[in-house]
């Protein structure tokens, strides 16, 4: 791969740098902790998205919500912004990523019970990227006031996150992108996260900073 890049002048695909992270030393530290979350999101049996993300050479047939790229940029914000904490005490290795991924997972697993049919139905955008995307962020914030105790996790969320339920007609989508107009992709997906923060009473991390 490296021989391909420097070969010709063509750029990488952003899927294949997720992968690099996590193989080679010289990858900042915080983007190699990221990709493991998204490769363990990918793979692991318990995983809500488990082949439901679309990665260059996956072999499932199953239908994928979201591009690798996409999601390791949505988890790598939230590890960035939490990179201080998560270095301290050696929380930065495996171990580390496997306790944020069991937060993403058990929070996923939340909001497949409060979305109820519409989880994974094409007729709404609960599982399309543009949501996706914001829900992770609704988890970074959550996660910040709300991490502990894990037993009794799911429940505990699916409960913060029940107001949610009276949003489903929103998200159909027939007529999704006129309920939540923007300029583009990136002003859609803080639109959508702020909305479903504030319908859960979830402050949000970046109150009072440029999304």
């Amino acid at each position: 791969m490296f021989v391909i890049i420097n070969s010709t002048p063509t750029r990488i695909n952003k899927s294949h740098l997720v992968d690099l992270y996590e193989r080679v030393s010289w990858a900042e530290p915080d983007r190699r902790f990221a990709a493991r979350i998204v490769e363990m999101l990918y793979s692991e049996g318990d995983s809500p998205l488990r082949y439901r993300i679309n990665r260059l050479g996956g072999r499932s047939k199953q239908e994928k919500w979201i591009l690798q790229a996409e999601l390791f940029n949505e988890v790598h914000r939230w590890v960035r912004q939490a990179w201080s904490k998560i270095e301290k005490g050696d929380a930065a290795d495996k171990r580390g990523a496997q306790r944020y991924y069991a937060m993403v997972r058990d929070f996923l697993k939340a909001c497949a019970q409060v979305w109820g049919d519409s989880w994974g139905n094409d007729t709404y955008m609960v599982t399309k990227p543009v949501t996706l995307k914001a829900m992770i962020r609704v988890c970074a914030d959550l996660t910040a006031q709300d991490a502990d105790p894990e037993d009794g996790r799911i429940e505990r969320w699916r409960e913060k996150l029940s107001p949610w339920t009276d949003r489903i007609r929103d998200f159909r989508s027939d007529g999704f992108y006129e309920r939540f107009p923007a300029k583009g992709q990136v002003e859609r997906v803080a639109r959508v996260h702020r909305e479903l923060g504030r319908a859960a009473g979830i402050q949000s991390r970046s109150s009072g900073r440029k999304e």
